[in-house]
């Protein structure tokens, strides 16, 4: 019971482990090479209930309110093998579904989460734009009301689960009107919409090509005269950006798990191969400078997983956590980065061939430091909350 984890957290672990080790890793490879999203693995992961996990019972979810945690747990599993899956599970519910648990109409609930909740759609979120990525008040999106039909006009790019055919659903940030602010500034008002996939004017752009994460769909999106009923504005006009930021948020947590599974599947290659590999007549494991590195890797690990953890229980708890849900993502992140490093070091030759897995960790990892809020974003969280003036923009 390592972390505190519940038998029911611990058995749920095992078996997307062993799913995990059994399914998605042997076609993994295959699958980025092929650079698609593979529907049938998705299919499964829905059977398993693993989009249900955070959900309440109600909307389809595992438990009468829904457990966060245990779906981190299973974001970590999917990443410690394959990160594409493992952002497609992460964001298809922290981005995609979560901005409705938390902020929708019951009618919005009870109409888009039981499809989120099941895996037979997957839901994404339009925030970021060209000029508008870590400062969403940049957005350049626009939605003007036109009698009971907001139209909306911009575009997006770098969103996630954006192309798949079973994506049904996009939460798109547009610019309402204008704010003052209580320094007597203006700013852009941002409100929140939900837009059905398809919609006549939404243009889904080629997918990127991408040095990592390259089974994970990912497109620029363009959005002409595109109207939605007034009934599909999310929750209050101008609170757009209140709640990007409140879902990233929780997002930062299970994306800080899935970085934490990277590192994981790289420190588990390390320590296998460094037994197998036979150098100058003795495994490599032998040498105290691989030695060390895995023991420090192993180290770096536990100390993601423990950030990760602990703000998942305080979101459990109703107590604040922005604080350590950026200290996880900012941890894990680079727990995966550097993992990856020595992992693909210690492989040496067979480090840099993509069929290996070491190998798509190391160029996965660098997007964990700036996917939900880069490393800086994530600095500027946490020197604020220390009461830090140089936390500022």
């Amino acid at each position: 019971m390592e972390y505190g984890f519940t038998p029911t957290q611990v058995a749920l672990a095992e078996q997307v482990r062993e799913f995990a080790d059994t399914v998605v890793a042997p076609a993994s490879y295959e699958y980025d090479t092929k650079q698609t999203l593979p529907y049938d693995i998705i299919r499964r992961m829905g059977e398993m209930g693993l989009f249900a996990l955070p959900f309440p019972q109600v909307y389809g979810g595992s438990t009468t309110d829904g457990d966060y945690l245990s779906f981190c747990l299973a974001v970590e599993q999917i990443g410690r093998v394959d990160q594409s899956l493992g952002v497609t599970l992460e964001a298809g519910i922290g981005l995609g579904a979560v901005p409705i648990l938390r902020f929708g109409s019951q009618e919005q609930k009870d109409t888009w989460l039981p499809m989120l909740a099941s895996g037979e759609a997957l839901g994404a979120f339009g925030l970021t734009e060209a000029g508008a990525g870590s400062d969403a008040g940049a957005t350049q999106t626009t939605a003007v009301l036109d009698g009971d039909e907001w139209v909306i006009n911009g575009t997006k790019q770098f969103i996630t689960n954006s192309g798949p055919e079973i994506t049904r659903l996009l939460t798109v940030t547009a610019v309402t009107g204008e704010v003052t602010r209580a320094d007597g500034s203006t700013g852009p008002e941002l409100t929140a919409f939900l837009v059905p996939v398809p919609s006549e004017g939404l243009e889904v752009g080629p997918s990127y090509d991408k040095i990592g994460w390259h089974t994970s769909d990912t497109h620029p999106l363009t959005l002409t005269n595109v109207r939605v009923p007034k009934e599909n504005m999310l929750g209050e006009q101008g609170r757009g950006f209140a709640y990007a930021v409140a879902c990233l948020d929780e997002g930062r947590i299970a994306f800080a798990a899935l970085a934490t599974g990277a590192a994981q599947g790289c420190l588990e290659e390390a320590i296998r191969y460094s037994k197998e590999r036979v150098v100058f007549g003795k495994a490599i494991e032998s040498n105290q400078h691989i030695a060390f590195t895995i023991a420090r890797m192993a180290a770096t690990v536990h100390t993601a997983r423990l950030a990760w953890v602990e703000a998942a229980r305080l979101m459990a708890a109703g107590e604040p956590f922005k604080k350590q849900a950026s200290m996880a993502k900012l941890v894990a992140s680079e727990a995966a980065v550097a993992c990856s490093h020595d992992a693909s070091h210690i492989f040496g030759g067979y480090g840099f061939l993509n069929s290996n897995v070491v190998a798509r960790h190391y160029r996965d990892s660098k997007v964990l430091e700036v996917g939900e809020g880069t490393t800086e974003v994530q600095l500027m969280v946490i020197s604020r909350a220390l009461g830090l003036s140089g936390g500022g923009l």
